[in-house]
């Protein structure tokens, strides 16, 4: 189909807007093109007998209607708009006042949204009662992209004391504004996660606690005990978890079948995950408490996460992903890093895995079905799997790690947090010469292998003395606890005021220079142009001495005539 762009797209007429500032009531209706094939016989000669075929060329006949985009039914647009990732929609959307506000209704920045960080967060109550408008899904994208800058400014650090002994694991459920820690001291504390305020805390567990995961439904907790303990939310409750049992209400119950140590956990909306020590993963039904299906490892269970039908393990140095419904091994990736796998997370849409291990590196790699840079083991069921990117921050193992699009978190041996942009590796590696496509809707396009042994990360976080065991980070904070047995929140909640006060002081600092530079030259200027009136009367005053000497000679003359 032939459009006449340059007619269509006049914009110094108005045409752009003008014809989509009017009232949609109706699908306008659109003009059929009519086309013909037109054949355009060759040149012959006869003199070398070579006979040109004709070629066939699509050319409009018809000039008094033509087929714009403009007038496609904005349904039609709306759906090829959905097609377009953030980018090139936020561009199209620039074009004319209806390309804008279809693109602001499109469902397409809900799916990115929803894809990036998962459904927002249930505003407060306070919040609510604003009465403000509600945003689009444009607004929020944009709103939340923004806001992924502000790991990048200044924070305030807040110390929680109160364990007794070094943290082994920490969760930060911002929805219900709650932290939880556990550890060595057997005791589960839950904090305030803006005041950083102790709200409430267990009796002793009697174990040391290794694992613990929470959603707005259960809490999960798990350690040496070789068991599950679970809590159900109270509605009731601002803090949902009643975990110190004061209300009286049995919303606690354990799950049993492990025998070995648990050390990670996982829930999704109908199922409970464990991984333990003896080298196995128990799915778990969240509604009738059975054990659905056992993963079986060939070594030590340390991390798991769940995304859709799969769930992804590492256990030993290798990285097992398994099917949900089956139970079936999808694939294994062997020897992931020299050493234990300690750490293990995902992207929320499944694209992108990254693992830390006993050699302080970070490989990322591709969480679909691998296309490129693969191999197969000796009885051709293992993959062989390079990474997208490798890094190595740290000097000591990586125990834990956090993913908040686009900052992936590492915790360390050497005490320190790493924080490394993912977009940053994706951008390196578009200008290597292999590259693989990790999602065809263009949210992670042109990913190559890059290694950055060198590269230092975005951030590095210090302060710490000793080994910091885990790591959990939501939209403006970071939490992390450590042998040390303080938990510490980093806020970032100001750090994009901050700067805009900052950058606003720099540019009064830079306009008043700016003047008092103008004003000096201004003055140096008006001091070189002289005063023709003033240069009269200094010529004047330095020639009284000469005239008087010229008088007294002319006296002279005088008296010898």
């Amino acid at each position: 189909m032939a459009f006449e762009c340059q007619k269509a797209w006049k914009v110094s007429s108005g045409l752009a807007d003008d014809a989509w500032d009017e009232e949609i009531t109706s699908s306008p209706q659109v003009s059929s093109p009519h086309f013909s094939l037109i054949k355009e016989a060759g040149n012959q000669s006869k003199s070398s007998g070579n006979i040109q075929k004709p070629s066939l060329t699509i050319t409009d006949i018809s000039h008094q209607t033509h087929c714009r985009f403009l007038e496609l039914p904005p349904v039609i647009i709306a759906e090829i708009f959905n097609h377009l990732n953030p980018r090139d929609l936020s561009i199209v959307s620039c074009v004319c006042r209806l390309f804008w506000r279809i693109s602001s209704d499109s469902h397409g920045w809900k799916e990115f949204y929803c894809e990036r960080w998962g459904l927002p967060v249930p505003l407060k109550a306070s919040e609510m009662s604003a009465l403000a408008p509600e945003k689009s899904w444009r607004e929020l994208y944009v709103e939340r992209e923004a806001r992924s800058k502000a790991f990048l400014g200044r924070f305030k650090v807040d110390a929680l004391h109160g364990h007794t002994e070094p943290i082994r694991s920490v969760c930060l459920l911002a929805s219900a504004n709650i932290i939880l820690t556990a550890g060595y001291d057997t005791v589960i504390r839950m904090w305030n996660m803006e005041e950083g305020l102790l709200i409430d805390h267990s009796c002793p567990l009697l174990s040391t606690i290794r694992a613990i995961a929470a959603d707005t439904e259960m809490l999960a907790v798990g350690g040496t005990e070789a068991f599950v303990r679970c809590w159900r939310a109270v509605p009731e409750l601002p803090h949902l978890f009643d975990i110190s049992g004061r209300t009286g209400k049995s919303t606690e119950f354990c799950l049993r079948g492990h025998v070995g140590p648990i050390t990670c956990l996982g829930l999704d909306q109908t199922r409970i995950y464990s991984g333990s020590w003896d080298m196995s993963i128990r799915i778990w039904d969240r509604a009738s408490l059975k054990c659905l299906k056992i993963l079986r490892h060939g070594d030590w269970v340390w991390a798991l996460v769940t995304r859709g039908p799969n769930v992804v393990s590492t256990a030993g140095s290798d990285m097992y992903t398994w099917d949900v419904e089956t139970g079936q091994q999808i694939r294994i990736r062997l020897n992931v890093h020299v050493g234990n796998a300690y750490a293990l997370q995902c992207s929320r849409s499944g694209h992108l895995l990254f693992t830390g291990g006993e050699d302080g590196a970070i490989h990322m790699f591709e969480g679909r079905s691998p296309r490129h840079h693969t191999s197969h083991s000796s009885d051709g069921f293992a993959i062989i799997d390079k990474p997208i990117a490798s890094w190595v921050p740290h000097s000591s193992p990586v125990y834990s790690l956090a993913f908040e699009d686009p900052w992936l978190v590492s915790a360390s041996g050497d005490g320190k947090l790493a924080m490394m942009d993912v977009r940053k590796l994706l951008k390196l590696g578009s200008n290597a010469k292999s590259k693989i496509d990790i999602d065809n809707r263009g949210q992670w396009q042109n990913a190559a292998i890059i290694t950055l042994q060198t590269e230092p990360p975005q951030r590095l976080l210090h302060g710490f003395y000793k080994n910091l065991y885990s790591v959990d980070i939501g939209a403006e904070r970071m939490v992390c606890g450590g042998e040390e047995g303080i938990v510490r929140i980093w806020d970032f909640t100001q750090a994009l005021e901050t700067e805009r006060r900052v950058q606003a002081s720099r540019n009064i600092r830079l306009e008043n220079r700016q003047r008092r530079k103008k004003a000096q030259a201004a003055t140096f200027n008006k001091s070189k142009q002289v005063d023709p009136y003033t240069a009269i009367a200094k010529s004047c005053e330095s020639n009284v001495g000469g005239n008087s000497i010229w008088q007294r000679h002319d006296d002279r003359n005088k008296v010898n005539a």
